[in-house]
């Protein structure tokens, strides 16, 4: 994230939660970034997944939009108002112009979170170049109200098996390593960790420290190695233990 846009963020937050807890929230943020910004990337492969009707229960549903024109425009207001209503809302024109998909689930019709996938690339730089049938799932949300029911991963596990008729890749998503809710929650789903990663942009170029104390850093390195790199916003720089 750029640094316009973190100010951005925050001063939506100044103006909605005053002084005292932007200050806590300033601190928090700055922590994680000087020394907590490590995150465990995880993988699916979704060729051995079996596209099964979902065990979705009856007062949930997931909808699935590839533009902003059918969704309902109460919807658009409360994702973008979440945060940043101008940032996000130029991110959902970038991500739909990718060719990504957004993914809503609803609680009694009531928005409850959303999430996103794009294939073949990423939309920010990313650890390793991703193959042309591999998925990228990222910037999952659930409400404050609806957490703690098991909606991520049950949004999860149902975007892999609609994929697994539509990629024969894999699926890749990264969490950080601070949070425990969004790693345990990744764990109820088909995703495998892969391994720890920091990683460095500037200058359109990317490099990344693996966790080399990961039984798996070898095999994810082969495996970034492997992958084509097929398109700018994914290009792997340089590789570092």
């Amino acid at each position: 994230m750029s640094l316009s846009s973190s100010i951005s963020r925050l001063t939506v937050y100044l103006r909605r939660n005053g002084a005292r807890a932007t200050v806590r929230r300033a601190q928090l943020a700055l922590e994680r970034v000087c020394f907590s910004n490590r995150m465990v990337l995880f993988y699916c492969d979704i060729s051995t997944l079996r596209s099964a009707i979902d065990e979705v229960p009856d007062h949930i549903r997931i909808e699935r939009h590839t533009s902003p024109t059918n969704i309902n425009p109460r919807d658009l207001e409360v994702i973008t108002s979440f945060w940043n209503p101008k940032l996000a809302t130029r991110n959902i024109k970038q991500r739909f112009e990718l060719g990504a998909s957004l993914w809503l689930i609803r609680s009694k019709d009531t928005l409850a979170g959303y999430g996103w996938t794009l294939q073949k690339r990423t939309v920010e730089l990313h650890y390793f170049p991703l193959g042309l049938d591999d998925v990228h799932l990222f910037d999952f949300q659930v409400f404050p109200q609806y957490r703690g029911r098991g909606l991520n991963p049950l949004l999860v596990n149902h975007i892999l098996r609609n994929l697994s008729s539509e990629c024969k890749g894999r699926a890749f998503i990264e969490a950080a390593e601070w949070n425990q809710a969004q790693l345990s929650s990744l764990q109820k789903t088909g995703f495998r960790r892969l391994d720890s990663a920091r990683k460095l942009s500037f200058f359109g170029r990317t490099i990344v420290f693996w966790d080399r104390k990961s039984a798996q850093s070898e095999g994810t390195l082969e495996l970034a190695s492997s992958l084509p790199q097929n398109h700018k916003a994914s290009s792997l720089a340089d590789v570092q233990q």
